[in-house]
């Protein structure tokens, strides 16, 4: 009898975390639909940004911006964005292990690798490392301000010839049920292979003024501050839509428990009920 309640017990228990899993569930998938939104509306800036900062770079061939000019790396830092809040399956693991590994290559090259942090997992896992800048609690809209501590800190040590590259590494949204970690170079920009024949001086006449690079000096930084808010937004997006599938996974498999576990609450009952009659049937006998 100990047996068959201990068992009604833990079917209940499940049932309450069953609960649970299908609220969060539904409050991931209103959550990433407004992310969806979000990530969707801050790609026409950062791409209109893009153009611009091609044409200008195409209109001054002969100048390079301090964020374009390639150097001799012995320093990079690596700009990691993840989520503030867990259970959102591997988005997180996933995306260190693909930061790991690209450190591993760096060290291996003999290159000094230092970190810059955004969101409380990074912080947590790579706390061990060397920080340059982090910063979490960033929210579910994020506000670019509060990136902006951490980011110049980068920008300003690569201004200054102590970092010679920055690698942005994050989370791409490909659709709710895939979203692929991705580590690539933010510093120095690689705008240059960008430049199509068409927009190459000689099918334009824009008279710039002030001077392109001077237009292109202040465009560049603007550039990579939206390149690392799209980062954020995208890699929220990617965090609801995980933490959906995650949620719904976790309601199918306390389904499964429960029917396991309710096929052995009636097999226990029905034993139970098969030996209080022997014992009736055999007390029956003996009178």
């Amino acid at each position: 009898m100990s047996n068959i309640k201990e068992v009604r017990k833990q079917i209940g228990s499940i049932q309450s975390t069953q609960k649970i899993t299908r609220a969060m569930e539904m409050v991931a998938a209103s959550k990433m639909r407004k992310t969806q939104q979000r990530m969707s509306d801050g790609r026409p800036y950062s791409d209109a940004l893009r153009r611009i900062i091609r044409h200008l770079a195409a209109a001054q061939a002969e100048y390079r911006s301090e964020y374009m000019q390639v150097r001799e790396v012995r320093r990079a830092a690596f700009l990691i964005v993840s989520t503030d809040k867990g259970l959102c399956g591997g988005l997180n693991i996933n995306l260190f292990r693909r930061v790991v590994q690209r450190m591993r290559e760096q060290d291996e090259a003999g290159v000094e690798v230092v970190t810059m942090l955004l969101g409380a997992k990074a912080e947590a896992f790579f706390r061990n490392s060397e920080v340059l800048s982090s910063a979490s609690r960033l929210g579910e809209a994020p506000s670019i301000e509060a990136l902006l501590g951490a980011l110049h800190a980068g920008l300003s040590a690569y201004r200054a010839g102590e970092i010679d590259s920055i690698h942005l590494c994050g989370n791409h949204f490909v659709n709710t049920m895939t979203q692929t970690p991705y580590c690539e170079q933010l510093l120095p920009l690689p705008l240059e292979a960008g430049v199509d024949a068409a927009e190459r001086p000689g099918h334009w006449d824009y008279i710039y003024e002030p001077e392109a690079s001077e237009i292109l000096d202040a465009l560049v930084p603007r550039y990579i501050e939206a390149l690392v808010y799209q980062a954020v937004i995208e890699n929220g997006a990617c965090e609801q839509a995980a933490k959906m599938l995650a949620m719904k996974n976790a309601s199918e498999n306390a389904g499964n428990l429960i029917d396991d576990l309710q096929l052995l609450y009636n097999n226990a009952r029905q034993a139970a009920i098969t030996q209080e009659l022997s014992e009736i049937v055999g007390g029956a006998a003996a009178v």
